[in-house]
């Protein structure tokens, strides 16, 4: 088990949020979502006492994350992932469907991250951890951290929006060729753009579509919510899609096709694809990217 971490907190101007001061602090709650899990779990404290997501931070305050509790060793996930790429900082795998990234449940990619991936050899190495989120059904490529200072990386290159991504849907109905979607999710803005790549025509659903999507903001569930929106909803899609169209036993088709950034430490320019799976092809033979 990881020891308790503490921290002093230096001469600060003003008093600020535990959930904003204390991102990247902590080796084993690097990012924002995973420091408010723990805030939540009750493993945080300031100056002794059980911290909560409103907390404010002092100077000199005494900032403690203590380790999860103990699981049964005896219990172990045996989650064989495909890797697409790794080094020392960080990892491009395929996440299949059915798994959700992280969270509560023990079955989840961050938890069998570090028996699919090689330790980093660096002095800030730290368990791998994913940096952004899939839907549990959703399939395609995944970028994890392997050391802190990429963890904190990585997350700030998703805030500011310099991780290039594309997905492929199969939608339901007649679409245009492209088009806009930037309809509010959540109260937010929100803006997801479409090209439509082939279609064909289908007795039951009138016409099916080979999409090809560019969310420009990260909203949950985004891209669902956006064709759904526009009555094109994602085949398989049983939380957004049209009742008498929804495709059972087969899953969502949404795959997460490419993503494309600078590494963060060496600068080189990186581009990666994850083929798309076979239920796709069956639908569209002629699709050979």
């Amino acid at each position: 088990m990881s020891p308790t971490e503490k921290h002093i907190v230096p001469i600060i101007p003003s008093p600020i949020r535990l959930q904003e001061y204390g991102v990247g602090i902590f080796s084993t709650a690097i990012t924002k979502s995973a420091l408010k899990k723990a805030i939540k779990k009750n493993r945080v404290t300031v100056n002794d006492v059980i911290a909560t997501t409103a907390t404010l931070i002092h100077s000199g305050d005494a900032v403690n994350l203590f380790p999860p509790k103990e699981v049964d060793s005896r219990k172990k996930l045996i989650f064989p992932l495909k890797i697409i790429f790794e080094d020392d900082y960080l990892a491009v795998i395929h996440k299949p469907a059915g798994i959700l990234v992280s969270g509560n449940s023990f079955k989840t990619i961050a938890n069998v991250l570090p028996q699919n991936l090689q330790p980093s050899s660096l002095l800030d190495a730290t368990i791998p951890q994913p940096v952004h989120r899939l839907d549990y059904a959703t399939t395609g490529i995944l970028l994890a951290g392997k050391t802190s200072s990429s963890i904190r990386a990585l997350n700030k290159m998703f805030e500011d929006k310099k991780v290039e991504k594309t997905y492929y849907a199969v939608t339901i109905g007649e679409m245009d060729k492209n088009g806009v979607v930037a309809s509010d999710i959540d109260g937010k803005e929100s803006q997801s753009n479409y090209r439509l790549v082939e279609s064909i025509s289908s007795e039951r659903f009138g016409y099916l579509n080979l999409v090809e999507l560019n969310p420009i903001t990260g909203r949950r569930h985004q891209l669902r919510k956006h064709l759904s929106s526009i009555n094109h909803p994602i085949l398989g899609d049983k939380d957004y899609g049209i009742k008498p169209l929804i495709l059972k036993g087969k899953g969502l088709y949404l795959h997460a096709y490419t993503l494309k950034f600078t590494h963060p430490f060496t600068g080189k320019a990186l581009y990666f694809e994850d083929e798309l799976p076979s239920k796709f092809k069956k639908l569209f033979p002629s699709k050979t990217t």
